[in-house]
């Protein structure tokens, strides 16, 4: 699976309106379109933002997914009162999984106003080849047994971007996993020390908080 982690960067105060036009026209589209809308989210520490994860079955079928959206009828049906709230659009990265897979749940109907309360982190990486064995023989056991376990580990799609209409993030090698917490209560982060020689850039950590409506829950 390719997946897609989109951040967006918003005009102050617009990220609901952005959501619940989301989540009200773009989910069960874009999935009609053959994609999957994996998570969509609200970051605590960056009110004017909207990052969201969608997924698909390799680079063709990607491409023609999105074809088929971004030239469908509901896009350009909502586009200019979606792209109204945004400043920029352009922060992607293009990744596949290493180990893992993304929990998915049945996602409520449009209309859910009822947050999940669990919170997600995905943990940004700049690294060299080779990364993702180390992660996995150095850092997992340490956060298993502090009880932070990965529940999916993604690095770098390098495949051309197919679809240049949307632009991904180019010229970076990324590692970047995902830990899952029931409550914000319940967060904690893992220093992980053996690390920091392999990193060629500082860690990014993005609190997630899902939306009513993410499959993520």
């Amino acid at each position: 699976m390719i997946y897609e982690l989109r951040r967006y960067t918003l005009h102050p105060g617009r990220r609901d309106t952005l959501i619940e036009l989301f989540e009200r026209e773009f989910v069960e589209t874009q999935e009609a379109a053959g994609m999957r809308v994996t998570g969509s989210f609200r970051d605590p520490d960056a009110p004017d933002t909207f990052p969201w994860l969608r997924a698909f079955p390799g680079m063709d079928a990607r491409r023609a997914a999105l074809e088929a959206f971004y030239d469908g009828p509901v896009w350009r049906a909502h586009r200019d009162a979606a792209n109204a709230t945004m400043i920029d659009s352009d922060d992607v990265l293009l990744l596949h999984v290493v180990d893992g897979a993304f929990p998915a749940r049945d996602r409520p109907p449009v209309g859910t106003a009822e947050r999940p309360a669990s919170l997600y982190t995905a943990t940004i990486y700049h690294v060299d080849d080779g990364f993702a064995a180390f992660f996995a023989r150095e850092a997992v056991p340490v956060l298993a047994e502090a009880g932070v376990p990965p529940i999916v580990c993604l690095e770098t799609e390098h495949s051309e971007n197919t679809y240049p209409r949307l632009p991904v993030r180019t010229g970076e090698q990324v590692f970047v996993w995902f830990a899952r917490f029931e409550t914000p209560g319940d967060e904690r982060e893992v220093d992980l020390p053996m690390l920091k020689s392999r990193l060629t850039a500082a860690p990014e950590r993005i609190r997630l908080r899902p939306t009513a409506r993410s499959a993520m829950r």
